[in-house]
């Protein structure tokens, strides 16, 4: 994405910030193709015949985001569009659960590959891997929010410490360390 891309976007975000409504179509005129991407590649393993279309969640993710405080930029807004999509996935997989009337579910180990994490994991098991970031959040928000960039945004290391504007080697420590918390909490006892 250009530079001048990035900043329009960062401005239309602070115009709707300070309220300006109008500023909408322009916006996700800006972003569609990028939430597009990000909302097919968070989809890229679910089962076909699910009824949640990536373009129906990025939709559905707009139309949250819209409604939401203001963003300070691009960054924090894709990161904010990323945690919306997975919230509307998780509580998608919530609710094919409820209707399956709970059941037995066996957790799969996380191993060391490297990822995008969790690309084999069930979709019935996404509300453990949600209480596992969120947990992981809780106390390591900066390794929350290395995965959600990697898994999520799909960027390389190399690209989440531009991002983030941290060095390579905190975000390579930030990913190593969320890897190993997320194995033990998916981890049968």
């Amino acid at each position: 994405m250009s530079e001048a891309r990035g900043s329009e976007i960062t401005s239309l975000l602070q115009q709707a910030r300070d309220g300006q409504v109008e500023v909408s179509n322009r916006l996700l005129e800006l972003v569609y193709h990028e939430l597009k991407a990000l909302a097919a590649h968070l989809m890229r393993n679910e089962p076909p015949g699910r009824t949640l279309q990536p373009t129906a969640l990025v939709h559905e993710a707009y139309l949250r985001l819209l409604g939401a405080d203001g963003f300070e930029n691009r960054r924090h807004f894709m990161n904010a569009a990323a945690q919306v999509m997975r919230r509307l996935l998780v509580d998608q997989a919530r609710a094919r659960q409820a209707a399956k009337r709970g059941g037995a579910h066996e957790r799969e180990e996380v191993d060391s590959i490297d990822w995008p994490v969790l690309r084999d994991y069930s979709w019935d098991q996404i509300p453990d891997l949600d209480r596992a970031l969120d947990g992981l959040g809780a106390t390591q928000s900066r390794a929350l929010e290395v995965v959600m960039l990697r898994y999520c945004n799909g960027l390389t290391l190399e690209q989440i410490s531009e991002v983030i504007g941290v060095s390579l080697a905190t975000v390579k420590n930030d990913w190593t360390f969320a890897r190993s918390w997320l194995k033990s909490e998916l981890t049968p006892a």
